[in-house]
């Protein structure tokens, strides 16, 4: 009878009632990871995108994958105003490495 009584009274004054058998601790603190992931560049992108295809198709969407990533890069750099060699060593960080162009 106590409990309704309780219950009626804090749901009257706006209170939230929990039971004390519902209160819970805090959350343990997530454990660090002895890994950190790496952020995917636009090649890897391309690659992982281009991978269940085989021959001409292939080639053919990796080319034009990482010809849009260019483009898109690029764009980047004008946005942000890059010119000279930075420019260009901006490029190949943000498309993904110093690999070849596919030909």
């Amino acid at each position: 009878m106590k409990l309704r009584s309780a219950i009626l009274t804090a749901s009257l004054v706006g209170l939230p009632v929990l039971p004390a058998h519902a209160q819970t601790s805090a959350p343990p603190a997530a454990a660090p990871t002895a890994t950190v992931p790496v952020p995917a560049t636009k090649r890897v992108t391309c690659l992982a995108t281009t991978a269940s295809l085989k021959g001409q198709d292939k080639r053919d969407q990796l080319q034009l994958c990482l010809a849009q990533a260019r483009l898109d890069c690029l764009k980047q750099a004008i946005d942000q105003k890059i010119v000279g060699e930075s420019r260009r060593s901006f490029i190949k960080t943000c498309v993904g490495g110093d690999a070849p162009e596919p030909q």
